[in-house]
C-alpha cells in the first residue's frame, strides 16, 4: 500500500476551526474538536484542507469511516446546508491563503 500524504497544516486546521465555529455537523461548540475526513482515509481520503472538517467527539465517532453525505442522510441532518457551508468556507480560506494546493481542482468549480 502506498504511503498516503497528509498535508493539512496547523494554520489550516486553526482556520477551519475558526471558520466552522464548532462541530461542522451538529454545530456544538467544543474546544476539543477532532479532525474528521469527509472522505474517510479507509477509502482514499486524506488530511487536506478540502477534505477535513472539525467534528465533536460524538459526531466523529458516529460517522466513523462513512462517507459524509451518506452519514448526513442516515442521521437526517441537512446535507445541502453542510455542503454549501463547506464550499463557502473553502472559498474564503483559499482567498485568504492563496498558496494552498488543491490537487488540481478549483474550489467551487
Amino acid at each position: 500500500m502506498a504511503r498516503v500524504e497528509h498535508d493539512l497544516t496547523d494554520a489550516q486546521w486553526a482556520a477551519l476551526k475558526t471558520a466552522w465555529a464548532g462541530c461542522a455537523y451538529c454545530h456544538k461548540q467544543d474546544e476539543h474538536l477532532q479532525k474528521d475526513c469527509a472522505l474517510p482515509i479507509s477509502v482514499g481520503g486524506r488530511y487536506t484542507l478540502v477534505n477535513v472538517v472539525p467534528a465533536c467527539r460524538s459526531c466523529n465517532a458516529s460517522k466513523c469511516n462513512t462517507e459524509v453525505t451518506a452519514w448526513l442522510r442516515r442521521k437526517k441532518l441537512d446535507e445541502g446546508a453542510f455542503l454549501i457551508k463547506q464550499a463557502e468556507i473553502l472559498r474564503v480560506l483559499c482567498t485568504e491563503l492563496p498558496d494552498l494546493e488543491h490537487e488540481g481542482t478549483p474550489v467551487g468549480g
